[in-house]
């Protein structure tokens, strides 16, 4: 069994993102395990003078400890000023670095796959290619296709917050098999 850390770029209580990996859970082909973290809010703001063994927050070591153990990462976003919100972009430049050059980079070539939901026409595509950048930088091993874009988000969903819309739920069941295949093929 594979894991999968997931991390939502959301954190609001009934968020489409979240409610995209709680999918995930539901649909993910056998063999992958996903576990969605739900502590992003109380991870504090980058600051590289804290970024060393024994000097970083408790949280934030957790955070790399579970993203390093992890066999995989599945990362959910909206979308907020044509890119991903600042909470996301602040755990991954926590998880981005290793200035001593004797830990290890958590994101460094691991398998990832991105998805994202907002309410327009163009759903997450922006925050989705901000992100893809972002993970060039940081070296990840992103599934590259499908993407999995769901726009016009609050109709996809039913009023308990499942994920109803069969075009989406089958582009989630490919999305998920493309990055167990990447966890697959790494080892």
């Amino acid at each position: 069994m594979s894991k999968v850390f997931a991390l939502s770029g959301s954190l609001r209580a009934d968020s489409h993102n979240t409610r995209l990996l709680q999918a995930a859970q539901k649909f993910t082909p056998g063999g992958l395990e996903i576990e969605i973290y739900d502590e992003l809010r109380e991870i504090p703001p980058y600051d590289y003078d804290l970024d060393f063994p024994g000097k970083r927050p408790q949280i934030v070591e957790e955070l790399r400890r579970r993203v390093t153990e992890a066999d995989g990462l599945l990362v959910a976003t909206p979308e907020f000023n044509y890119s991903i919100p600042g909470v996301l972009k602040n755990a991954l430049d926590w998880l981005s670095t290793d200035w001593t050059r004797e830990e290890g980079v958590p994101l460094r070539r691991k398998p990832t796959a991105i998805l994202g939901a907002a309410p327009g026409n163009f759903g997450s595509v922006r925050a989705q290619l901000a992100l893809r950048q972002i993970f060039v930088t940081t070296d990840n091993d992103v599934v590259v296709k499908p993407e999995l874009i769901v726009f016009r988000s609050h109709e996809r969903f039913d009023e308990q917050g499942n994920l109803v819309d069969e075009g989406t739920i089958d582009l989630l069941r490919q999305l998920l098999t493309a990055l167990q295949e990447k966890i697959e093929a790494t080892g």
